[in-house]
């Protein structure tokens, strides 16, 4: 049976945000949410200043989110991915609660919990979208019972880091390599910063272009209505123009 696992290279990431997009697009994640995220570090000794760790569901063995489930939608497979069935799912947010990475929400389109799913619920076999997406390649997916893959081999040649909020009691399947930053995670729901501002920039874009287009209009139907000295002024040199050119005025100039 396999045993699909994540592995993240944190230090390989350097905040693209690809991996949330892609995401977000083949699950049809509504607008403002995400199945997964970059948490940023403050770190004066990395060349760019930033520590970045990217980061989802951790697919827990014992996941709490699976106990306090009153309905069953919510299930670890034998291959080791946590899923949702949205069938049964009564949206009564006890998972979401229970979860100490703060990994679920509701979807507030069908009203019932959402997560990482390893893109199982999106119609696509195989490589996950954020790992199929991510330009310098920090996240690794595959059967870690299958010693040929990809992410049995770097889980073998690597150490393991597993981030287990404190008094949790988690068992993280999803690995970090080497080292990470932060080892404790924030209280509260995490999204990256350029999802929370879109919003807002959305809506300033759309009122500096009504204004745009309110002065637009003011001027295009004062000059409708009362034209302007200077086009006056070219209309009666155009006006002379044509009477000075015309047949009249120039046999008149023949014959004197």
């Amino acid at each position: 049976m396999a045993r699909y696992i994540m592995a993240i290279d944190s230090g390989r990431c350097m905040n693209c945000k690809a991996c949330i997009i892609a995401c977000q697009q083949r699950n049809n994640v509504p607008y403002g949410l995400a199945r997964n995220w970059i948490r940023e570090t403050v770190r004066p000794q990395e060349k760019a200043g930033f520590h970045f760790q990217p980061g989802a569901c951790m697919h827990c063995d014992n996941p709490s989110c699976v106990r306090v489930c009153p309905t069953g939608a919510t299930w670890k497979g034998a291959d080791g991915v946590v899923e949702i069935d949205p069938a049964c799912c009564t949206g009564c947010g006890s998972c979401i609660e229970a979860c100490p990475y703060h990994a679920r929400f509701k979807n507030p389109r069908t009203g019932t919990a959402d997560k990482c799913d390893y893109c199982r619920g999106s119609g696509v076999d195989g490589i996950p979208a954020c790992v199929s997406v991510c330009p310098t390649h920090c996240r690794i997916y595959g059967d870690a019972d299958d010693p040929a893959s990809d992410v049995a081999q770097v889980l073998a040649a690597r150490k393991h880091i597993h981030i287990v909020p404190e008094h949790s009691g988690a068992r993280p399947t999803l690995t970090y390599l080497d080292a990470t930053d932060p080892v404790l995670l924030p209280e509260g729901p995490v999204t990256s910063s350029p999802m929370d501002v879109m919003p807002h920039l959305a809506k300033a874009v759309t009122v500096a272009g009504g204004f745009v287009l309110a002065a637009l209009a003011g001027t295009l139907i004062r000059q409708r209505i009362s034209p302007s000295d200077r086009e006056e002024a070219e209309l009666a040199r155009e006006e002379k123009a044509d009477a000075q050119n015309s047949p009249d005025v120039q046999d008149q100039g023949r014959s004197s």
